[in-house]
C-alpha cells in the first residue's frame, strides 16, 4: 500500500501545485495516519480501521515552538513561505486544541512574515464543532473539500468514518459566508468491483448546483497526483477535462484554479 507520511510537526517548505511556497503543519502522529475519511485516492494511504498503539498528538505548545523555531529560521536565511499551510498526516481539525493552534499560528505569522497566509486543508468533518467553524473564520485560506455533491458517490470516495450530512454541510458552510474556498479531486477508475467516476454529467450538474448555492470565493479543481492506495485502479483526469469543468464554474462568477 503506497503512503506518504510526515515525519515531523513542521515540514517544508514544499512547492505546493496550488499554493506557492507552503511550510506544513501536521497535528498529527507521525507513524501512521488518522483521519476522519479513507479517501480511496489519499496520498497517506488508508485510515487504519483500528487505532494503532497509543500515540499522543503534538501539544499546542510543541507546535508553537516547532512554528516559531522554523519561522526564525527562515527569517535568517530570507526565504519567506507564501503561506503556513495545516494539512498532514490527516484531518487538522481532529486535533482538540486546534483553535488555539490557529491562533498561535497567526501570531507568529504577524511576528515573521505578515505578507504570508495561513490555510488549513480540511474534509469539513468537523465543522460540526463551533470551535473549529470559529477558528477557521479566522485563517486566510479555509479550504473545503465537496468531491462530489451526490451522499453515494461522498460515501464511496471518501468513505467517512463519521455521519455525512451534506444539507448540514452546507448549512455550517454558509456561516463562513463566502470566506472559504472549495476544492474537489475528480478522479476515475475502479473500486472494489465497481465504476469510479465523479465528473459524469449527473456528478457535474449536482456539484455545479452545489457551487452555485455556496458561492465560495474560489474553487480549486484538480486530479490524483502521486500514488494512491488502489495503485493503478485509479486514473488522472485529463487537465483539458478539468479545464472545461472550470470555464463552468467561471461562468457562474466564481475564481477557478486548475491544477493537473
Amino acid at each position: 500500500m503506497p503512503t506518504f507520511l510526515f515525519d515531523s510537526i513542521v515540514f517544508g517548505p514544499v512547492h505546493s501545485r496550488r499554493l506557492g511556497v507552503s511550510l506544513g503543519i501536521n497535528l498529527l502522529p507521525v507513524t501512521r495516519k488518522v483521519c476522519s475519511f479513507n479517501c480511496i485516492y489519499c496520498e497517506c494511504g488508508w485510515t487504519p480501521a483500528k487505532p494503532g498503539p497509543k500515540e499522543q498528538l503534538p501539544s499546542r505548545r510543541e507546535v508553537r515552538d516547532a512554528l516559531r523555531k522554523k519561522l526564525s529560521e527562515m527569517k535568517d536565511q530570507g526565504k519567506a513561505p507564501d503561506v503556513i499551510t495545516y494539512a498532514g498526516n490527516g484531518e487538522p481539525t481532529l486535533h482538540p486544541d486546534f483553535a488555539g493552534i490557529i491562533d498561535d499560528s497567526l501570531a507568529l505569522r504577524d511576528e515573521f512574515f505578515p505578507e504570508a497566509k495561513v490555510s488549513v486543508l480540511s474534509n469539513g468533518s468537523m465543522l460540526r464543532r463551533k470551535s473549529v467553524r470559529e477558528a477557521l473564520k479566522k485563517v486566510d485560506q479555509n479550504m473545503l473539500k465537496l468531491d462530489s455533491a451526490l451522499p453515494e458517490t461522498v460515501m464511496q470516495l471518501n468513505q467517512p468514518h463519521v455521519m455525512t450530512n451534506l444539507a448540514k454541510y452546507e448549512e455550517y458552510i454558509r456561516e463562513f459566508e463566502g470566506r472559504f474556498i472549495i476544492q474537489t479531486l475528480f478522479v476515475r477508475g475502479e473500486c472494489d468491483g465497481r465504476t469510479v467516476d465523479n465528473t459524469t454529467g449527473e456528478e457535474i450538474s449536482a456539484w455545479l448546483e452545489a457551487i452555485a448555492r455556496l458561492r465560495p470565493q474560489q474553487v480549486m479543481i484538480y486530479t490524483i497526483h502521486r500514488d494512491t492506495p488502489l495503485g493503478n485502479n485509479l486514473r488522472k483526469v485529463p487537465v483539458s477535462e478539468l479545464n472545461a469543468i472550470a470555464r463552468r464554474v467561471n461562468q457562474l462568477g466564481i475564481a477557478t484554479s486548475v491544477s493537473g
